[in-house]
């Protein structure tokens, strides 16, 4: 039987962070929550403005946990000037790094800043609320993210952010061009945002297959692809993902469209039951292992989710229809997957390439220099891959 994990404090207040957890102090305790399955910190110490970031940032370092009880505006400035030591700590590319070696590496040092700022914690009260001086309102916020409140928890600063910003975007939605001028995706906390246009694009463009009136969005995410695929004439479109967030998002997407009498959001699972004139998956594109419910729309690891629409595609295509694979390439240029190996995988799913429409990215990623994946992400394309049943 499984227990809620928590984590405990000094209760009084004037307990700082060079008097933590002595044993005559008495402890407060509250749920802990992680939207990245980190486990509870084991010694907590109180923070407050008093807090100097030297301090802050090496108690993190070491493991230790520390609970904000001062300004708001203070903590995410200390947040701040934490993530600066680290910046200024961690070490430079290696000149001689191959592409996937210098991937393996960022992502290293990207993790271990986050478990580092991720040491700052702040406390949600019963109802969502933060106790905290000059705190903004983050109820309906934390609401939208973790559900109805079940008394006090723990999270990270930085998590806290990640939903007020993930709230912000729901409130103001992505524009998205191949739906019409000004028709906007709302995305959920959690689920990705189709903030790159380009996969959107090529799915707007690409001919359909003759006579196609129905298709399955396999991965729908925000539900974007099966929105656009609608608006292009399809009668029906079943979508389906093994997110409950991306479900909840889709059918809210399609109802704010006026689409829900022609997409139909299925339950947890790759393929829904049946066939389609048409399949369209857009499945992440490195195959390597999320640290993050939002990494799921990025990382797929040992391409589960690449083979899984190729070697189940045949069995769900009507005749004459086809599939649409739409895939970056940034893995090739990283060195963790091969143009031959795609292309055998096609092959051994007993499919074969019909056509195929490629772009380029738009994002301002591909353009900064500063990025030690620079070179990887300027080289990228991205390309839809028509595939029929050999």
């Amino acid at each position: 039987m499984s227990t809620t994990p928590t984590i405990s404090w000094p209760e009084d207040r004037s307990a700082r962070t060079d008097q933590s957890n002595r044993s005559d102090q008495p402890l407060r305790s509250a749920r802990w929550h992680s939207e990245s399955c980190a486990p509870p910190p084991r010694r907590v110490v109180v923070a407050d403005d008093s807090t100097k970031a030297a301090t802050a940032y090496q108690l993190a370092c070491e493991g230790t946990a520390l609970l904000w009880q001062g300004d708001f505006h203070n903590a995410r400035q200390l947040l701040q000037a934490m993530g600066r030591r680290i910046d200024r700590k961690s070490n430079p590319a290696r000149p001689d790094a191959t592409p996937a070696e210098s991937f393996h590496l960022h992502r290293r040092a990207r993790g271990h800043r986050a478990r580092v700022l991720g040491k700052l914690l702040v406390l949600l009260e019963d109802d969502h609320s933060l106790a905290l001086r000059r705190a903004p309102d983050v109820r309906r916020a934390c609401t939208e993210a973790y559900g109805p409140p079940q008394g006090e928890r723990a999270v990270s600063l930085t998590e806290l952010l990640g939903v007020i910003g993930a709230h912000q975007w729901r409130e103001k939605g992505v524009e998205v061009p191949a739906l019409g001028a000004g028709i906007r995706i709302h995305p959920h906390y959690g689920v990705f945002s189709p903030v790159r246009g380009e996969y959107v694009d090529l799915v707007a463009r690409a001919p359909l297959p003759a006579n196609s009136r129905t298709a399955f969005d396999l991965g729908t995410g925000t539900g974007v692809l099966a929105a656009v695929l609608a608006r292009r004439g399809l009668t029906q479109v079943v979508a389906t993902d093994i997110s409950s967030r991306a479900l909840a998002c889709a059918r809210e997407n399609a109802d704010r469209l006026g689409l829900a009498d022609r997409v139909e959001v299925s339950s947890p699972a790759l393929y829904p039951e049946g066939r389609a004139d048409l399949v369209v998956c857009n499945p992440p594109w490195l195959p390597a292992r999320p640290t993050s419910t939002v990494e799921q729309g990025v990382y797929d690891p040992d391409g589960t989710m690449l083979h899984g629409f190729l070697h189940g595609l045949a069995d769900h295509l009507r005749p004459g229809g086809e599939g649409w694979l739409v895939l970056s390439d940034l893995a090739e240029h990283l060195g963790l997957r091969t143009r031959e190996a795609l292309l055998t995988a096609i092959t051994t799913a007993g499919l074969r390439v019909t056509g195929r429409l490629d772009t380029s990215p738009h994002h301002p990623r591909a353009r900064d220099t500063t990025d030690p994946l620079h070179q990887a992400r300027a080289a990228e394309v991205t390309s839809l891959w028509r595939l029929i049943p050999d």
